[in-house]
């Protein structure tokens, strides 16, 4: 199995032809860079009008690769009801779908077989996998092109898609 690591996103989205869609499956993150927003919004605080460096970066990406014709998509698989994490994620989404990306919400409930890690699945041949340590903290990524992982995460992705809610509708759905 051809395995690659601490691979950035921005090389793998940059990389991209027609297709890149993320799979997320935890319910809770640990990323350093939302901590502040999150506590912010834990507090009822109003959002900061300025975005920060972190996601601006990653809205270049998305905005380069959409540029080029490359469909940026995500599927948010969500136990329901939502922990605080995804609660505010929902309140942020909208920046995703500014930047240019596809968002889609499943219940977790209703869905079965759902992959246990998450994993970016780029033009159907290669997946990168959010790595995480022991306390859900980013740990890098690694990348495979091995036909047996992609081929089990570009199906579940896939029909996971199929069965989810785009945003707006699953917003609607959850004021």
């Amino acid at each position: 199995m051809e395995l690659r690591t601490a691979t950035p996103w921005a090389d793998l989205l940059g990389h991209a032809r027609y297709d890149a869609v993320h799979l997320e499956v935890r319910d809770t993150y640990a990323v350093p860079a939302e901590s502040e927003p999150l506590r912010r919004f834990l507090a009822g605080e109003p959002r900061l009008s300025e975005p920060d460096e972190y996601w601006e970066a990653w809205a270049e990406v998305v905005k380069d690769a959409t540029a080029r014709g490359v469909a940026v998509r995500r599927v948010r698989v969500v136990t329901e009801p939502m922990s605080d994490y995804q609660r505010w994620l929902l309140t942020e989404t909208g920046d995703n779908i500014e930047a240019g990306e596809d968002v889609r919400y499943l219940a977790r409930h209703l869905v079965r077989d759902v992959p246990a890690d998450d994993a970016w699945v780029v033009d159907g041949t290669t997946i990168g996998f959010n790595l995480v340590d022991s306390a859900g903290k980013p740990a890098g990524a690694a990348v495979t092109t091995d036909p047996g992982i992609v081929s089990y995460y570009r199906d579940a992705v896939e029909r996971l898609w199929s069965l989810a809610t785009p945003f707006p509708d699953y917003v609607a759905g959850h004021r």
